[in-house]
């Protein structure tokens, strides 16, 4: 919540989770890393920063079902926006400030079907690791599949957001 005065404590068992994931892509694990304030306003960021790990992720690197990684890093939870009750949206900030592991990959997805493959591959690896139950339907895991399709890769990697 940012009161004044206070200052952000790790949570040991997210980094842990994150190392685990790491080590079962065959990624580097990083023996410094860092939390950034990603400042911005949003409605669902009650304090108008995110902690995030950007220049010093946890992991770098490895790969899952033929899908090269590029990170692996922690952030915080933002708060949920809802706009299904009518001409007002409603915010929830029950997970806001709980840790959420980021999974971003390189631009080399190419498909619909290589994308759903890849989701299904991380949710089946993220729940054999007991890091996540990485339910999509309750919100657990979240993708945000960029397909390339051009002869070029695309510009934008993959990002997966689990709910550790």
């Amino acid at each position: 919540m940012a009161h004044p005065g206070t200052l952000p404590v790790p949570n040991k068992a997210a980094i842990e989770y994150v190392i685990k994931v790491g080590l079962a892509l065959g990624a580097e694990i990083a023996n410094f890393t860092e939390f950034d304030r990603k400042n911005y306003f949003y409605p669902d960021i009650p304090k108008g920063y995110q902690i995030s790990q950007y220049k010093f992720p946890i992991v770098s690197g490895g790969s899952l079902h033929g899908v090269a990684v590029t990170r692996v890093h922690l952030e915080e939870d933002t708060g949920t926006s809802k706009h299904d009750r009518g001409n007002f949206s409603l915010i929830d900030y029950n997970r806001a400030g709980v840790p959420l592991m980021e999974l971003v990959t390189e631009p080399v997805i190419t498909s619909a079907k290589q994308a759903g493959d890849f989701a299904r591959e991380l949710q089946l690896l993220l729940r054999t690791l007991g890091v996540s139950e990485a339910n999509m339907e309750k919100g657990e895991m979240r993708v945000e599949a960029n397909i390339s399709l051009s002869d070029v890769e695309g510009k934008f990697g993959t990002k997966v957001e689990v709910k550790i």
